[in-house]
């Protein structure tokens, strides 16, 4: 008699200390898409009021992510953007930041961001050891990547909005992944059908099973 699989469990809000990699994404695997909205209109108040509770955190970003965001930011107020967006920017500008970058040099624009120029897994090793707040780090796939490699993520959070942006689609977010299995830690289906899936990432060095001749399988 098979055993059903525990359902996975609720979401908590992060420890400090802990750190957390959050992607947006379309169900195709896409953060963004040419003449889509933010959050591709579909943000519910469910939603929004989940992001307004979370803890406090620190945010970390790479350097392309910290030159885009804080430019979005300097001109929130003129863009043509949902006043929820406008907010979101205006609380990362209050938010402690800490950017990885060796080619940004002080003093930064963006208030509240210090920079990094050492090493990133062995910064934010020490950061995690000290922290009073939980690390976000939201974009930045280039650093990501290189955290959820050295064993550093602790939550690895995909927010799945179901929308499929194939021919319109920009940043194809898996492409730039190497692989990695991944333990299931929680869940949350929110208004509008916004899925939140929680896992621990850990990195493969190879693919668990054998390998499969493709040229042998096809007969050719």
């Amino acid at each position: 008699m098979s055993v059903a699989p525990a359902a996975p469990a609720p979401v908590t809000p992060p420890a400090p200390g802990e750190l957390v990699m959050d992607l947006i994404l379309s169900l195709d695997g896409c953060a963004a898409g040419e003449g889509w909205p933010g959050w591709w209109g579909l943000q519910s108040q469910e939603y929004l009021d989940f992001l307004a509770a979370q803890p406090e955190c620190v945010t970390l970003l790479g350097a392309t992510t910290y030159r885009l965001m804080s430019a979005m930011a300097a001109q929130a107020e003129e863009l043509d953007v949902s006043e929820d967006e406008k907010e979101s920017f205006a609380q990362m500008g209050r938010a402690p930041k800490v950017v990885f970058s060796s080619t940004l040099s002080e003093p930064l624009d963006w208030r509240n961001t210090t920079l990094v120029s050492t090493d990133a897994a062995e910064a934010v090793r020490g950061m995690k050891a000290e922290a009073t707040m939980p690390l976000v780090l939201s974009g930045s796939l280039s650093l990501g990547h290189s955290l959820m490699k050295a064993g550093l993520v602790d939550r690895f959070r995909v927010v799945l909005f179901p929308v499929i942006t194939g021919r319109t689609g920009l940043e194809r977010i898996w492409e730039q992944f190497e692989d990695f299995s991944l333990e299931m830690l929680a869940a949350r289906t929110f208004e509008g059908g916004l899925q939140l899936l929680e896992y621990a990432p850990t990195h493969l060095e190879r693919p668990p099973g054998t390998a499969w001749d493709r040229g042998a399988a096809d007969g050719s």
